[in-house]
C-alpha cells in the first residue's frame, strides 16, 4: 500500500523549485540558536574550526534544501547518513575534545554496536518510520551520530592495529549494504517509488545509485582512516 508520504524535511521537491525549501522549523532554529549560544558561552573549552564546521554542516543537512532533496531521492538520504557517521560525528569529537573520554566496552562492542544500528535504520521497515514519523527520524539521526561518536572515540584511543581493524570491519559493513542495494532486483523503498521519475531516475535506478555511493566514496572514507593510521604507525616505529 502506498503512503502519503511527509518526511520531516517536507513533501519530495520537484527539480524546478527544490532550491527553495530551505527549512525553518521553530525547532530547528531554536537549537541551532542554542548551540551558537553555548558555543559562545563555552568558547575557551571548546575548539573554533570543528564547531564552525558543525554548525556547517548542521544547516546543510537539515535547513538547507539538501535535507527536502532527501525526501525525493534514497540517493540523498543515504549522503546525509554517511555525513552524520563519517563527518559530523567526528566534527563533534573534535569540537568538544571528546578523544580523552573514557566509554565503557571495546572498540569491537562499539564497532557491532555502530554497523547494525546504521544498517537497521536502512531496514525498509525502519526506514520508513522514519520518513513518516518526525519523533523516529529524530531518534534514527540521535543514535546514528551517537553510535558512530562512541565508536570513533574507541577508535582514535585504541592502538594502531585494532584502529584500523574497526575501520575495516566498518568499512565491510558499508560494502555490504552498498551491494544489497546495488544489486538487488527490485525497489526496497516504499517513500521514494513515487518521487524519483520526476528527477529522471527510477526508483531502481536511484536505489542503486545509493547503493554504489555506499559501497565506494562512503566506504573509502574508512580505508584512507585506516591506512593513514598505520602508515603513521610505520612511522613513528621508524623513527623510533
Amino acid at each position: 500500500m502506498l503512503h502519503d508520504w511527509l518526511p520531516y524535511c517536507g513533501k519530495a521537491p520537484d527539480p524546478g523549485g527544490w532550491l527553495t525549501n530551505w527549512n525553518f522549523a521553530p525547532e530547528l532554529v531554536a537549537c541551532l540558536l542554542v548551540v551558537v549560544g553555548g558555543a559562545y558561552w563555552q568558547r575557551e573549552s571548546l575548539r573554533a574550526t570543528p564547531t564552525y564546521a558543525i554548525l556547517i554542516v548542521f544547516c546543510l543537512l537539515y535547513i538547507s534544501p539538501f535535507c527536502a532533496l532527501g525526501s525525493a531521492l534514497f540517493t540523498v538520504r543515504i549522503i546525509h547518513d554517511v555525513i552524520l557517521a563519517a563527518v559530523f560525528a567526528p566534527l563533534l569529537i573534535a569540537a568538544f575534545r571528546l578523544e580523552d573520554k573514557s566509554l565503557p566496552g571495546t572498540l569491537t562492542v562499539w564497532t557491532a554496536v555502530h554497523a547494525i544500528t546504521f544498517l537497521a535504520w536502512h531496514a525498509p521497515p525502519l526506514y520508513e518510520l522514519a520518513m513518516r514519523s518526525d519523533a523516529v527520524f529524530w531518534l534514527m539521526q540521535i543514535s546514528i551520530v551517537a553510535t558512530a561518536a562512541a565508536w570513533w572515540v574507541k577508535v582514535i584511543r585504541s592502538p594502531s592495529p585494532a584502529a584500523a581493524t574497526g575501520l575495516l570491519a566498518t568499512m565491510v559493513a558499508m560494502g555490504a549494504l552498498g551491494a544489497l542495494l546495488t544489486f538487488a532486483h527490485r525497489a526496497y523503498y516504499a517513500p521514494h517509488w513515487l518521487t524519483t521519475r520526476l528527477w529522471g531516475l527510477s526508483p531502481i535506478e536511484d536505489q542503486q545509485i545509493a547503493g554504489i555511493i555506499m559501497w565506494a566514496p562512503a566506504s573509502l572514507v574508512y580505508l584512507i582512516a585506516a591506512l593513514t593510521i598505520l602508515y603513521r604507525s610505520l612511522g613513528n616505529r621508524a623513527a623510533a
